[in-house]
């Protein structure tokens, strides 16, 4: 092998090498401060982070909804705790545009806190359930039944911009981390009106 092609082949490995090492994480948390393009955090496990934005990074916020605004067809993602009647048992709702693919469409583990999980579907069944509802909510491999209590957060994201930046706000943040511990912010959803994000 030529030693220009040894070269070359070596930097695209360690390219590669580096976006490999990139993982995908999520902050919650009250922004601190806000320094040109990164943004600071109080994380809720009481870490001060900084955070660099991306160019392409998405901004929203959130509108609050009710329980009359989902129905059968409604899509939507909830995080939700399994009871101790093993029943799965909502958070918050928060409710996707209509005719779009469904994001991270499925069931499974989320961090909100431990046992918690996250699903993703569309609502093909409702019934009454005390004084909230049961949905079923369907998803390309499966279903989960879900008990939405009836004072749960139920929101629907609006999108915004970098004025959402605010110090003093909740934030729900998704970025990248690279291998050296640096995170880019590539979603942020933000605290408007004193509607939170979802967890």
């Amino acid at each position: 092998m030529k030693p220009l092609t040894v070269v070359l082949l070596s930097i695209l490995l360690s390219v590669a090498g580096s976006l490999g090492a990139q993982t995908q994480a999520r902050v919650r948390g009250t922004i601190t401060a806000i320094d040109g393009n990164v943004v600071a955090v109080k994380s809720r496990e009481g870490k001060d982070l900084r955070i660099e934005i991306a160019p392409n990074a998405v901004f929203s916020y959130m509108k609050k909804l009710g329980l009359a605004d989902v129905r059968a067809g409604t899509p939507l993602g909830t995080s939700a705790l399994t009871g101790p009647d093993g029943r799965i048992v909502a958070r918050e709702l928060h409710l996707f545009p209509a005719g779009r693919p469904i994001p991270a469409e499925g069931h499974r583990p989320w961090d909100l806190e431990p046992g918690s999980t996250m699903t993703n579907g569309m609502v093909t069944a409702i019934t009454e359930a005390g004084d909230g509802r049961e949905l079923t909510l369907t998803y390309k491999d499966g279903a989960q039944r879900v008990i939405v209590p009836a004072n749960i957060p139920i929101v629907a994201a609006q999108e915004g911009d970098r004025s959402l930046l605010v110090v003093g706000e909740y934030a729900f943040i998704a970025v990248t981390v690279a291998a050296d511990g640096k995170m880019t912010a590539t979603r942020l959803q933000i605290t408007k009106d004193g509607v939170r994000p979802p967890q």
